[in-house]
């Protein structure tokens, strides 16, 4: 279960509640002004989170590759009168 903790006094108490997530299995959402910044989670929460967004991105990039198959060069452009085009660029900023 998560409780929250104003980023002011997390900050004073990063290494307790570093503590509390490693080994009290606890998770932290750190606030500012009643509204939720980031989340304290242990690695491998944060590793379970990473496999699951992974697999979701899974059906989208089968999609459109099977588009690219189908044809969406030039000639099926000119038979439908558009194209579509796509990238998996991954997770990072942009």
């Amino acid at each position: 279960m998560a409780y929250e903790i104003p980023v002011t006094q997390a900050r004073a108490e990063l290494a307790d509640l570093i503590n509390q997530v490693v080994y009290g299995g606890e998770r932290v959402v750190v606030t500012r002004h009643g509204k939720p910044l980031v989340a304290l989670v242990s690695a491998d929460d944060l590793r379970r989170l990473e496999e699951l967004d992974s697999s979701a991105e899974e059906p989208v990039i089968r999609s459109v590759s099977a588009v690219r198959e189908t044809g969406s060069g030039p000639a099926a452009r000119e038979r439908h009168g558009f194209g579509i085009a796509a990238e998996h660029r991954g997770h990072g900023p942009s």
